[in-house]
């Protein structure tokens, strides 16, 4: 199953380079504010789609551009799902910005058992099976060592890119002052992979959408990596804030986060 997500990954990220080369001609529209959707999202979704539905004709999905593809019996948790983003970091995309990636997770009975996070610019494969191990380009990946929060380099995804939350925003700066730097790329599934790589030490993010943490928290999780909600609690998939780090950098972040 792995191969054939990292095969639909592949064949996203081709559109995506070809449409990357004359970006004057590429049309775009809104879902909302701070929220950009061009063809090629819905192109590279659908030939994910296409790729998965011709290998597992049975399987559900859930896409950030189609929503949800069928249902299972009621009370059921799906057998199969694929949740897919298939441009991660839209508006980077559109500025030439190349910050931008494919997701792609296979959840079984709610647990997410693949991923696939493919960055087309870089020419970057991530990839974790539960159990398994995370890599990037066939090479194991470990979250950073690092074990001091004052000197830990964060990613995150708060107020400010899509509308002020004047209750959250104290606990996010508090967050920030103490930590060595903030780095804000504009793609929460690339972010988050890099948790994984040990490229960031952290990631905090509020607002975020299945398909955003799906494929990326196993990327953590598989890395040796942490990942829970603002509390620390388990509930990050229903509420769209999730923390990740390394296991002593989450602690920290937590204590700082958490209200005084």
């Amino acid at each position: 199953m792995l191969n054939i997500a990292v095969k639909a990954a592949r064949r996203a990220g081709s559109i995506i380079n070809r449409a990357s080369i004359d970006l004057d001609r590429l049309q775009v529209s809104r879902k909302g504010p701070h929220d950009y959707v061009t063809e090629v999202d819905r192109a590279a979704e659908e030939a994910i789609i296409d790729v998965l539905r011709t290998a597992y004709p049975d399987h559900l999905f859930l896409a950030e551009e189609s929503g949800q593809h069928g249902h299972p019996p009621a009370g059921e948790l799906a057998a199969n799902e694929w949740v897919i983003d298939p441009l991660d970091g839209t508006t980077n995309f559109i500025h030439g910005l190349p910050t931008y990636a494919v997701s792609i997770a296979l959840r079984q009975r709610g647990q997410v058992m693949h991923a696939v996070i493919f960055d087309p610019a870089r020419n970057e494969l991530f990839t974790a099976s539960r159990g398994s191990g995370a890599f990037l380009n066939d090479r194991r990946v470990r979250v950073s060592g690092q074990t001091k929060f004052h000197d830990a380099l964060l990613g995150a995804r708060w107020p400010g890119s899509f509308g002020p939350d004047q209750l959250a925003a104290p606990r996010f700066g508090a967050l920030a002052s103490k930590c060595s730097a903030v780095r804000r790329t504009g793609s929460v599934v690339l972010d988050l992979a890099y948790v994984a790589a040990g490229r960031l030490d952290g990631f905090c993010g509020i607002g975020l959408k299945q398909w955003d943490m799906a494929a990326a928290s196993l990327m953590v999780l598989e890395a040796g990596g942490l990942v829970g909600d603002l509390e620390g609690e388990q509930t990050w998939m229903e509420t769209g804030s999730v923390l990740a780090a390394t296991p002593r950098i989450f602690t920290q972040m937590l204590t700082h986060i958490l209200p005084g």
